[in-house]
């Protein structure tokens, strides 16, 4: 699909289909939007009445023009309120006028949005992403590959000029689909193998340093924690190190840690059936989201040295697999009483955030589909914060608000480490069921003793049942555009 911006006026463009948005408090046709009418014939104003068209964000209508019109179908989609205007509201509109003109049959097509902020590459880039998003459909394991209809050429009105943010919004897309496309895949096609040959992939393509420790390397380095959870499954374990340098000096040094169980059964504490067992493919998101912005930042190579790391492997039950009452040593020389073999992920992060601390780094940020409580907290559309630097926390927080990636911050209550000690060890690798999120994050904290630290809890917004927005149902890709904007800052 070609997409491109034009400074074609509205009233000039041809093709099949023009969309225009219009703001709730602004539905009233004025200036060049009356002439568009009135070439139309008055079918705009027609359209806006007949469909008691109010300008509700996402709200569409769309109806056929006059035969020697220049354009074959008219649309309309709604902003909000002018004053409400974010880029996410250009983005989620862009998915409703996709979805609309797909219907529609429509091979050519035109945008006609406001500009955010009077900054048209911001603009433009929302747009952009939410135009590629929208338009990926992943039918990888269906046997009736239906194509369906596709968009051949998308026009941008008013905004000529922005190759530079278009080429932004397609490359971090691209990043997105490929977290999504790991994230969906089963656990017998993404494993810790396959992990390590994505990886192995991105590095060639974008010349990017690679690391891979198998289990011996991870041996030397004392990862007992990490080689604990690892040492039921009949697949090796693979510990991934993608490193990003810019040419010259960077301006900073970054680690994104993403955890990696390519498949989760609860190991001994298995998970009862009815309590998602079938889900847990989804839970390497935070290793998906870590290899999405490798690729992404790969090709748009900033001025910032970055380091993608994951400890991967699964979480299974065999006659090797760590029992409940189990005392693993982590590469920091912690001691881990493993009172639930279910509260296995904080345990591969242990050894990455130890691994990605000595690299010294300006910031370190690592992502997990950690917690159930953190679902329960946040619902499924939020994801939880906790830092141990309000400025880096303050960082990414306003990165998120650019991706429209949504995140709160949760509290890194220390008292509550008290339910982590541990008799015997230095702690155990789980608390008491109250406040389950925020122990977790007050048990990775154990892993990195200086350098400013955020950790993120994705295990609601990773997956979405159906299609929301421009996030079609699957695999979401969530956090890799707040994870490149961060670098990008």
């Amino acid at each position: 699909m070609d997409f491109r911006g034009t400074d074609t006026p509205r009233v000039n463009w041809t093709g099949d289909c023009l969309v225009v948005g219009l703001f709730e408090d602004a539905i009233e046709l004025t200036g060049d939007l009356a002439e568009l009418d009135q070439t139309l014939s008055g079918t705009l104003q027609e359209l806006i009445n007949e469909f008691e068209f109010k300008g509700k964000a996402e709200s569409t209508a769309v109806t056929r023009v006059g035969a020697n019109s220049p354009i074959r179908k008219i649309a309309v989609v709604g902003l909000g309120k002018s004053d409400a205007l974010t880029l996410e509201t250009l983005r989620r509109a862009t998915a409703a006028a996709v979805r609309l003109v797909k219907r529609e049959k429509c091979k050519t097509v035109g945008i006609s949005f406001p500009a955010w902020n009077n900054d048209p590459a911001q603009t433009v880039q929302a747009i952009a992403e939410g135009l590629e998003l929208t338009l990926h459909n992943d039918h990888r394991f269906k046997s009736d590959d239906d194509k369906t209809f596709e968009i051949q050429q998308v026009e941008l009105l008013g905004f000529p000029g922005q190759e530079d943010a278009i080429n932004r919004a397609r490359q971090i897309s691209l990043g997105v689909i490929l977290a999504r496309e790991l994230v969906s895949a089963p656990a017998n096609i993404v494993t810790p193998i396959t992990m390590a040959e994505t990886a192995e992939a991105i590095a060639r393509e974008y010349a990017l340093e690679l690391e891979i420790l198998e289990q011996e390397d991870c041996e030397k380095l004392g990862m007992g924690a990490f080689l604990g959870v690892a040492k039921a499954s009949e697949l090796p374990p693979k510990f991934i190190h993608l490193t990003y340098r810019p040419q010259g000096t960077p301006r900073r040094k970054l680690a994104i840690v993403g955890k990696g169980l390519t498949f989760d059964s609860g190991g001994l504490n298995i998970k009862p059936t009815g309590s998602g067992i079938e889900m847990m493919k989804t839970d390497m998101g935070g290793a998906a989201a870590t290899l999405g912005a490798a690729k992404a930042v790969g090709s748009l190579k900033p001025d910032v040295e970055v380091h993608f790391i994951s400890a991967v492997t699964e979480n299974m039950i065999s006659g090797r697999a760590m029992h409940p009452g189990d005392i693993l040593t982590a590469s920091n020389g912690k001691t881990i009483e493993i009172n639930n073999t279910d509260a296995e992920g904080r345990l591969t992060l242990a050894d990455a955030l130890v691994f990605a601390e000595k690299l010294g780094v300006d910031a370190i940020v690592d992502l997990a589909t950690l917690t159930g409580a953190c679902v329960i907290a946040l619902g499924d559309d939020i994801a939880g914060l906790w830092s141990t630097s309000q400025a880096i926390a303050t960082e990414f927080l306003e990165a998120a608000k650019q991706s429209g990636e949504k995140f709160w911050q949760m509290p890194m209550e220390e008292k509550y480490f008290d339910g982590l000690k541990s008799v015997v060890a230095d702690m155990k690798n789980t608390g008491p069921r109250p406040g389950g999120a925020i122990t977790a994050s007050l048990f990775l904290k154990q892993f990195v003793k200086e350098t400013p630290w955020v950790h993120l809890d994705i295990a609601g917004p990773v997956w979405a049942d159906k299609d929301n927005g421009y996030n079609n149902a699957g695999g979401t890709g969530f956090a890799v555009r707040t994870l490149v904007n961060w670098v990008l800052t």
